[in-house]
């Protein structure tokens, strides 16, 4: 089991002190907050992608490769790389390039965002989302997948014998997961070519999300990669936590209120009950997190946000330092204690490398679809378009 923090990046006052941090300070802060999950124990270190303000990671790969340079052992990946925007020819590039730098200590998540009109800020049409997804992602496979490409599309130009460069790290592409809270075809989409789903449920009820990763599931199944319970699942969740809860929602009562995100919506009380959102005791996290396998079956990454909402850097690393010292190992012990011996655990280079080379050396016996197969020949994909959701 993999656990870590996720980071949108926001720039946001304190509505405590008034105090606004600058984008240096914000950006500083975030790199701060990563070497120090490291030092308490956690697993992953996650950036999100932003183009407007009040975010600042606009540049992920910039920041986790300094990240690499700093860290050992934490595994750095994204909570957002933007596939409808960025050019698969550099998203090739850049993140085969963050897998040498790191030595594989790396994997990113691939999503559509948040914000509508960074569409046209890179020269794209927003209706064109769901093709837009589908389409990158083929020729991103292709690139990471085949040494020569010959490639011809309908949003980018054609491509004729390209070597995206570097290759792959170990001839192993990065581990892949595809975020959605709310597209079904993503999760066909994950299914269809053996990746990650992850379910960033921070916001909606966990109802909504049991059948998109129900969906995930089964389809993963039927297009040959595993059993579904086999299913590389991620889940977020956000925590804010104190020795005592009491101290917990008399603290974090504030920047819930004032935070945009949160604004003029349930109160704290009636949020915490119908979302991930845990506000206490760390008892009370590991409580609250070891429901999420009742519902969602085993899984491989749980992620946190615990860093928004203008909430200064100390009472950042304080919340690391509770995490790492009275909840992670106590969810870590139970949950693995619990994950039968043939459900993977996380997604790792090392891991990856040893399951290709073996794969190498068997006999092909009921190989699953080939992710370089020609759209129109691909189960599940009709003109470009992804079928099959619900």
């Amino acid at each position: 089991m993999q656990f870590g923090i996720f980071s949108v990046g926001d720039v946001t006052t304190d509505p405590t002190t008034g105090h606004t941090p600058t984008e240096a300070e914000r950006i500083k802060a975030m790199m701060t907050i990563a070497k120090h999950a490291e030092d308490v124990g956690l697993d992953v270190f996650a950036t999100g992608e932003h183009h407007n303000e009040p975010f600042v990671p606009s540049s992920p790969t910039t920041m986790l490769g300094y990240l690499a340079a700093q860290t050992s052992r934490l595994i750095l990946s994204t909570s957002t790389t933007l596939i409808t925007t960025n050019d698969p020819v550099k998203i090739a590039e850049d993140y085969a390039m963050l897998q040498h730098l790191s030595d594989g200590r790396m994997d990113l998540m691939l999503g559509r965002g948040n914000t509508s009109p960074v569409y046209p800020w890179f020269g794209q049409d927003g209706r064109n989302a769901l093709p837009l997804t589908v389409e990158n992602y083929q020729l991103l496979r292709e690139l990471w997948d085949n040494h020569t490409v010959s490639w011809e599309g309908r949003f980018r130009t054609p491509l004729q014998s390209f070597t995206s460069t570097p290759r792959p790290l170990d001839g192993v592409a990065p581990f892949v997961w595809h975020g959605s809270i709310r597209t079904p075809q993503i999760a066909e989409l994950a299914a269809y070519y053996g990746d990650g789903f992850f379910a960033n449920h921070i916001f909606w009820p966990k109802e909504h999300f049991a059948k998109l990763i129900g969906l995930y599931r089964e389809r993963y199944e039927h297009y040959g990669h595993g059993r579904a319970d086999q299913a590389i699942v991620g889940l977020g969740g956000q925590v804010f936590l104190r020795k005592n809860s009491q101290d917990a929602v008399r603290e974090f009562r504030p920047y819930f209120d004032n935070a945009p995100v949160y604004g003029n919506g349930p109160s704290l009380e009636d949020f915490t009950d119908m979302t991930p959102l845990t506000v206490g005791s760390p008892q009370e996290v590991i409580d609250k997190t070891l429901t999420f396998r009742e519902t969602f079956g085993d899984y491989q990454r749980q992620m946190f946000l615990i860093d928004h909402a203008g909430l200064p850097l100390a009472t950042v690393l304080e919340q690391l330092d509770l995490l790492g010292e009275h909840v992670i190992p106590v969810l870590r012990r139970e949950l693995d204690a619990l994950r039968p011996a043939d459900v993977p655990g996380g997604p790792t280079h090392a891991d990856r490398v040893a399951a290709r080379r073996a794969a190498e050396t068997a006999a092909p016996v009921d190989a699953a679809p080939s992710s370089t197969d020609d759209a129109h020949e691909t189960p599940g994909l009709v003109d470009g378009a992804l079928v099959g959701g619900r």
